[in-house]
């Protein structure tokens, strides 16, 4: 089967989601195709987040379905998302601060643990292989961790379940410019191993040189959806409605997209 004719790893169709009377998602399709990245941009109150947290379970759907491989999981509570495959990063974070590093990727990796306690250890050497950091901190409490150690940390603990797809929120969010290119590096490695990703970021020069495709939301709605490689600096910029101050931007971080874009395994996420 070729890569184009290759079935989405997840599939939502005609999503509407809101709060109260509130409807902000209106009729949303989204795909997500294995071993790739999925970018999900748009202008604050785009919609983004929303979106994310009504795949991972957090907020509810009041129309649409959600396929993750050939089965529907709308219904599903988020609990059981995760034990059908799939770990979400939130927005912020949200580490168990008093807990140590190792006790933070325990949590992350219960149901592993529950299934195959041998398989952690190793599982838990290879995660804390993408991010040194971690094996440094280890029996160091996660609250007293840098920003950019806790969006490390965040990560690796969504990666130790052995997922077949990482939801992100915002992972650069609220950390220095050397401490992002540090996460974008790391996430650029996690992506050559071919882990299949559902990347929502504000930043759009971090997450164009990370994402293979991308969806553009405005107001709720799908505007644009289809390989980054066919986005170009004018087109990005009036979807986003961000005008021409950002275009030589935007056109810098295509630019960096395209040079460092890899071939994908068709297999290797990390795994035991």
């Amino acid at each position: 089967m070729s890569a184009a004719a290759t079935p989405p790893l997840l599939a939502a169709t005609g999503l509407v989601a809101g709060f109260g009377t509130q409807t902000v998602l209106h009729g949303v399709d989204l795909a997500a195709a294995p071993n790739q990245v999925t970018g999900i941009f748009g202008l604050n109150g785009a919609g983004k987040s929303v979106l994310l947290k009504v795949v991972a379970g957090l907020v509810p759907t009041r129309a649409g379905t959600i396929l993750l491989g050939e089965q529907e999981i709308h219904r599903l509570t988020p609990e059981q998302r995760v034990e059908r495959g799939m770990a979400h990063v939130p927005q912020g974070r949200q580490m168990f601060r008093s807990l140590t590093v190792e006790e933070n990727l325990r949590v992350g990796a219960h149901v592993l643990r529950r299934r195959n306690r041998a398989a952690y250890a190793e599982q838990l050497e290879r995660v804390c292989s993408l991010f040194p950091i971690l094996t440094e901190r280890r029996r160091q409490p996660a609250g007293t961790l840098s920003g950019g150690q806790q969006a490390m940390l965040a990560v690796a603990r969504a990666l130790i379940s052995q997922p077949r797809i990482v939801l992100i929120d915002e992972p650069s969010a609220g950390l220095a410019p050397a401490v992002v290119e540090e996460l974008l590096e790391s996430l650029l490695a996690i992506r050559a191993q071919g882990t299949t990703m559902l990347l929502v970021e504000q930043n759009i020069r971090f997450g164009l040189r990370l994402a293979d495709r991308a969806a553009l939301l405005q107001q709720g709605r799908v505007v644009y959806s289809g390989d980054t490689g066919s986005l170009d600096a004018e087109r990005l910029a009036s979807y986003l409605g961000v005008g021409r101050l950002l275009h030589d931007d935007l056109a810098t971080g295509l630019g960096r997209s395209r040079r460092e874009r890899v071939p994908q395994p068709r297999h290797g996420r990390v795994r035991p």
